[in-house]
């Protein structure tokens, strides 16, 4: 607002040139402010501002007498983009301190492993030495191994820690493990996707780091997902997702597998679903895809592709599609393509802490990206602060969807906490926890 009033003050006896540096200049500054607080658009929102002030500064210097505006506002853009930025890291790292708090190093961590997962990231990357490197003991598991049992077992020998190094779907079980029996859970994104991994705020490409989550680490506790007894720590999906998930082509090409398919999946050919759940305003019936989420997701795809703000609110996120003209299928079509599904009329979502769905028995499921079959009816609900986690010291702990999120009133309040002074922060946070 400084910056406005100065532009306007400056060039107040001209209106063209007014009006120009205010609208120019103010949209650059809202878009320097957007690329400060926003991960998700910073590079075009600092590419328009650049190209926006650079056309305030024009018409300031073509009129003849605005160089002196010219260099308030270019003090204005400094300071708004330093102030947002250091406001949002504020934000975040206030709510990250609030959220983990540092625990010492285990005694007996155990690591289960998944030698097949990822391509053979178990292997390539020695993951088994590098745990024992971290006073931590590996157990590999064989193609005809039960891996429940393999976690059972290592924790009667004594383990005070659980890990797993392999995709989503073996993290469920082993955390499960972890969780009835009060242990703290170590996830090793040695998997594809690696989505749990993504929503702990844990760097998927640095899958030898996430080991040191055995030593001095941050813990926090989550939530779990739970359908028919089955843990999931991501999702349950149901209908044409299912369908979806069990194809060769899904595991390497998520998105344009799922655009390519609906289409015939979704045609004037495709068989109703049968599937009911009871939404927010009465039954919702035939819905061609349902999706359960251990916490709720900020969905970009129908095939559940995004990422989870937070992992302990205690409520699932339920999404559904229904689709009752075929027209309607080339319009979603290009809503999944470009990532905005909920744009599409057919879409809802909702929370809730336990859902019940009915439909044909057995009926094909999707749980933590893994297909399989369920006889229904299907009773899904959330497990609040069911499991104990622990991330490495390097770790963000934050998911993409919560560095996303909107500029909120915390991020005024800490614009104030800078101007007058206050130190924040996460490390100072924890540091002052850690003395204590």
């Amino acid at each position: 607002m400084a910056t406005l009033t100065i532009l306007a003050a400056f060039t107040a006896k001209n209106l063209l040139y007014v009006s120009g540096s205010l609208l120019t200049g103010g949209l650059g500054i809202s878009a320097l402010w957007i690329a400060a607080t926003n991960r998700r658009f910073r590079y075009w929102a600092a590419t328009s501002a650049v190209l926006l002030v650079g056309g305030a500064i024009a018409i300031l210097v073509a009129a003849g007498r605005g160089i002196a505006a010219v260099a308030f506002a270019l003090v204005g853009i400094v300071a708004a983009w330093a102030l947002g930025t250091v406001a949002l890291r504020w934000e975040v790292r206030r709510a990250l301190a609030e959220r983990w708090h540092h625990v010492p190093a285990t005694c007996r961590g155990v690591v289960l492993m998944n030698p097949r997962s990822g391509g053979g990231k178990v292997a390539r990357l020695n993951l088994a030495d590098e745990a024992r490197r971290r006073g931590a003991g590996a157990v590999l598991l064989e193609s005809d191994d039960d891996l429940r049992l393999l976690a059972e077992a290592a924790v009667a020998r004594g383990a005070d820690a659980l890990g797993m190094a392999g995709g989503d779907g073996s993290q469920a079980v082993v955390a499960s493990v972890a969780a009835e029996h009060g242990l703290p859970f170590v996830c090793v994104p040695a998997g594809t996707r690696n989505h749990f991994a993504l929503d702990l705020g844990i760097d998927r490409d640095d899958v030898v780091g996430a080991l040191d989550a055995f030593g001095s680490a941050l813990e926090t506790t989550i939530d779990l997902g739970e359908v028919n007894g089955r843990v999931f720590v991501n999702n349950v999906s149901l209908g044409l997702y299912a369908r979806i998930v069990a194809s060769e082509e899904y595991r390497e090409a998520k998105r344009r597998t799922v655009a390519e398919m609906l289409p015939d999946l979704l045609g004037a050919d495709a068989s109703p679903s049968g599937l009911v759940v009871e939404g927010p305003d009465g039954p919702i019936v035939d819905s061609q895809v349902i999706q359960v989420s251990n916490n709720p997701y900020a969905l970009s795809s129908v095939s559940g592709f995004g990422s989870r703000p937070r992992l302990d609110t205690g409520s699932l996120g339920v999404a559904t599609l229904s689709i009752s003209r075929p027209i309607d299928v080339n319009r979603l079509v290009a809503l999944e393509a470009a990532g905005h599904p909920e744009r599409f009329p057919g879409w809802r979502q909702w929370t809730t802490n336990e859902l019940a769905v009915t439909g044909p028995s057995p009926l094909a499921v999707a749980t933590d990206g893994e297909a399989h079959a369920c006889a229904t009816p299907l009773h899904i609900a959330i497990r609040p602060a069911a499991l104990r986690v622990r991330i490495a010291p390097g770790q963000s702990g934050a998911s993409p969807a919560f560095l996303w999120a909107p500029v909120r009133v915390s991020t005024l309040v800490g614009l104030g906490r800078i101007l007058r002074g206050r130190p924040s922060g996460i490390v100072g946070v924890v540091r002052r926890q850690g003395a204590a």
